[in-house]
């Protein structure tokens, strides 16, 4: 599973600059869309530029491409439901090719006569069942530049003398688990402790894709409860003691895109 900075409702404006690729937003809920980049062109020698395009795919094996093609017209179109660098990343150097073919800009509302297609997918990767009830998935809302995050919740309480230990422990998972942000926010009360905590990773590129096996990190975490009996995961004394102090940060990258500036 890829875990970190991503964009689905809002382009990442100041950081990406297309002259032919628009950004379609992604919907959720009913619609539940992917986001998508998308371009019309013609180009003089369009099955070149396909071959020469396919050869640059393999260079992005986690990203889909799909091509429509109507004679000397294609509508070229990448998207996830979730957008991370990379494949903004691929887009740039479809655009590269694109200046270098000297592709002209069509309107992409204009309709085309779509003759045939070309559909290539991403690399398979083995699918994860997340094992552990304990574990939730979690997206931000808006952080720098339009980027949410997606990460890895885990609530918890535990005595407030074992806290310290406890976040000493999940650092040093986190540095086994291929995780490079770790904050938490938390409620001290009586001699006990609610925390909730938060495990991410940065902005994804093309030479650092980074992957986390979710249930792997589970099963480490899950073990920490021997060595903390009284470990629990949830939270005590309802809503005047939930979590709300932090965040508290003990690993952080690319942090104005993951942390709420104050």
């Amino acid at each position: 599973m890829i875990l970190g900075v991503y964009w689905y409702y809002k382009f990442p404006e100041n950081l990406y600059d297309f002259q032919f690729f628009k950004f379609f937003r992604g919907y959720g809920g009913h619609a539940n869309n992917p986001a998508e980049l998308e371009t019309k062109v013609q180009l003089e020698n369009p099955e070149d530029f396909i071959k020469k395009l396919e050869d640059l795919k393999t260079q992005f094996p986690k990203t889909y491409l799909h091509l429509k093609i109507s004679g000397s017209q294609l509508i070229i179109t990448t998207g996830d439901f979730m957008l991370f660098d990379y494949h903004f990343q691929f887009a740039i150097e479809i655009e590269k090719l694109l200046s270098r073919e000297n592709a002209v800009l069509l309107d992409i509302q204009a309709p085309i006569d779509v003759l045939s297609s070309k559909n290539y997918r991403p690399e398979q990767e083995k699918f994860e069942n997340i094992e552990h009830r304990f574990i939730q998935m979690a997206s931000s809302d808006f952080k720098e530049n339009n980027a949410e995050n997606f990460s890895i919740r885990i609530d918890c309480n535990l005595p407030l003398a074992d806290k310290n230990d406890l976040i000493n422990d999940l650092v040093h998972i986190c540095n086994e688990e291929n995780l490079n942000v770790f904050y938490y926010n938390d409620s001290d009360f009586k001699d006990h402790c609610n925390l909730m905590l938060f495990f991410t990773n940065g902005r994804q590129k093309k030479d650092a894709i980074q992957n986390v096996h979710i249930n792997s990190f589970g099963s480490k975490v899950r073990h920490l409860t021997e060595k903390f009996p009284l470990l629990h995961f949830g939270h005590l004394e309802g809503l005047q003691h939930y979590p709300l102090n932090g965040p508290h940060i003990n690993i952080i990258t690319d942090e104005e895109y993951i942390i709420n500036k104050k």
